[in-house]
């Protein structure tokens, strides 16, 4: 089979680095009329850098910043979204600390980025692809959102696992109109500054032992995440929805 998604309107949030910006650019090399947004202004413009992705830097957390881009996309697509990829989150530079010494506002933005924004996302791309009757959602989760998270952050392992709980109820709630709502899970796959930073707290060490915990003997890439996204986006998964998919290796 040949994958392509030619005249199709894609949308994906956290593009400027790690999986957002490898699944920003495979849609776009893949015939897709691709939309990104991220914080960083600087890492959206090399994602976009010699492709045709249409990239604006804002923050998905700010009221109101989630909505009004999906409006922004549909007004200049001229129709519906056709995969929505909520790709944006992560730990915001936060680490381990006891439960007891978390302040509420460190909470509630990991909460912020990491669910709320995926929701506002879903609020605003459901209707089009309602009137479509077709759509895909795809969620980038983590496996922190099955179990509990190696970072040991509270906030972050909570609101994955509130993202997961999203995607499953929205593929019940849109399934009637064609669309469906499905997640990836990633596995430790250092492809941004956290990540990579929490992989060099282990020690040389540590970084062994994770890797012999992996069937596969290896860390994930951002490509290995990505392809999970273009499968749940693709024709081969039309009958797939409400599902998580791990992917790590084999852990």
């Amino acid at each position: 089979m040949n994958l392509r998604f030619d005249g199709v309107t894609v949308a994906v949030t956290g593009a400027g680095h790690g999986f957002g910006r490898w699944i920003a650019r495979a849609f776009d090399e893949l015939g897709a009329r691709v939309f990104g947004c991220d914080l960083s202004a600087a890492e959206l413009a090399e994602t976009a850098e010699g492709t045709g992705i249409t990239a604006e830097a804002f923050d998905l957390c700010a009221p109101g910043a989630a909505r009004g881009w999906i409006g922004r996309v549909e007004a200049a697509s001229g129709g519906p979204i056709g995969v929505l990829v909520c790709n944006a989150g992560g730990v915001r530079g936060q680490v381990m600390r006891p439960v007891e010494d978390v302040p509420e506002e460190d909470w509630h933005a990991l909460f912020d980025i990491n669910l709320h924004a995926a929701f506002n996302l879903c609020v605003a791309a459901a209707p089009g692809m309602k009137r479509a009757g077709r759509g895909r959602i795809v969620t980038v989760s983590s496996g922190a959102g099955l179990q509990r998270s190696l970072t040991g952050i509270q906030a972050y392992c909570a609101s994955k696992h509130g993202l997961v709980g999203l995607t499953r109820q929205l593929a019940h709630e849109l399934g009637p109109y064609g669309i469906t709502v499905n997640s990836v899970a990633p596995g430790f796959a250092p492809t941004n500054p956290s990540s990579i930073a929490q992989l060099e707290s282990y020690g040389e060490d540590g970084k062994a032992r994770l890797v012999e915990g992996i069937a596969l003997r290896r860390l994930g890439t951002a490509e290995d995440i990505g392809k999970a996204v273009l499968f749940f986006a693709g024709p081969l998964a039309d009958w797939i929805s409400g599902e998580v998919l791990n992917v790590n290796g084999g852990k």
